[in-house]
């Protein structure tokens, strides 16, 4: 943000890479999917807008930006590979998709609590469980990656089981790295599996119930979607959606689960999702501006110039950013660096 704010009319002469602000065209695609409205109707700033879009244009590995303001379109724009249809992979994106999910079933009855033990729905692997601290962990510790799983990136022979895609029988591989319910460790599997719960708890494959219990809901389509090797859609990533999609189910949460005047997803639901137990680190972060990181239920927060954003992070850089103070949900979309996990895709961050 440092260059963006350089960006003034007499420093535009002087840096390369910024652009003349009335130049910037953030106009909404036509489409009847969405009302449309302007910044300025909605109380924003055109020119923040602007240097929004300025400085999106020049990342080369992002896609797209879409910003919705009092449940309104007021900005859109598509860069690189990105349009309006443009189906990729959203990479971590997907784990806040899972989450809610998870939240369907509990609603429909088919999960009876975010109480019930993880062990419940893997009783093919109860016998092999060497660790009683497993026999403890829930669906709760599981959402809010506080089982005591590990970080898959923390070590090699860690991410290359994750490369293998078995993940099941990693339930019982891999040893706790924490007591249960005290430290947040982000755990790839801790989703995945979350997936599979809803998938035998519901008796439908997940892909089906995430159509029609929640995308039908919300008016949004859900494009190819990963598996790992045993054909369970992969809850942790590979989760395909539009830009608009992705604001779509934004907004879904900033309305406290409410779509048309219909409840999709519980009220408490939306606020477990953003009720962090603890401030958390990681390794990596989105941007400077962020501070006094949380994790709810598979959703991040964090405080930006002393206003608190949740959000759905995937890597590469594509977000799903929840604004509540500001009636304000932006979309992004980026390259996902498919299996990449280097210095130059964690920077895109």
């Amino acid at each position: 943000m440092a260059l963006l704010r350089l960006c003034t009319p007499i420093a535009l002469s002087l840096l390369a890479g910024c652009c003349e602000l009335d130049a910037v065209d953030f106009t909404p695609l036509p489409r009847d999917d969405w009302p449309i409205s302007t910044p300025e109707d909605q109380g924003l700033d055109p020119d923040l807008v602007a240097e929004l879009f300025c400085e999106a244009e020049q990342e080369e590995t992002l896609f797209g930006v879409v910003v919705v303001q009092g449940g309104q379109l007021i900005a859109e724009g598509y860069f690189n590979d990105g349009s309006i249809d443009q189906l990729s992979s959203r990479a971590s994106v997907t784990k806040s998709f899972t989450s809610a999910l998870v939240g369907r079933a509990v609603d429909l009855g088919c999960l009876s609590s975010v109480g019930q033990r993880m062990l419940d729905f893997f009783p093919e692997y109860a016998d092999a469980i060497e660790d009683p601290r497993k026999e403890k962990i829930t669906v709760h510790h599981l959402l809010q990656m506080r089982s005591g799983y590990p970080w898959e990136e923390s070590s090699e022979e860690l991410w290359d089981a994750i490369l293998t895609g078995d993940y099941l029988r990693r339930i019982v591989d891999f040893e706790l790295v924490a007591e249960i319910d005290t430290e947040h460790h982000y755990s790839n599997l801790s989703s995945h599996w979350l997936g599979v719960i809803v998938e035998r708890a519901c008796g439908t494959d997940l892909r089906t119930f995430a159509e029609e219990e929640l995308f039908a809901k919300f008016d949004a389509e859900l494009g190819p979607w990963s598996e790992d090797i045993e054909g369970f859609n992969t809850g942790a990533w590979g989760l395909e959606v539009t830009a608009r999609d992705m604001a779509r189910f934004g907004q879904l949460y900033l309305d406290w689960g409410r779509y048309q005047g219909k409840q999709v997803l519980p009220t408490e639901w939306v606020q477990a999702s953003h009720t962090s137990p603890a401030e958390v680190s990681g390794e990596a972060t989105p941007g400077p501006e962020f501070t006094n990181y949380g994790y709810g239920y598979q959703w991040w927060s964090a405080y930006a110039g002393g206003t608190r954003a949740d959000f759905a992070w995937g890597h590469g850089g594509s977000f799903i950013f929840v604004v509540r103070s500001l009636d304000l949900v932006i979309a992004v979309t980026a390259d996902p660096f498919q299996g990449e996990h280097s210095d130059r895709s964690w920077e895109h961050e």
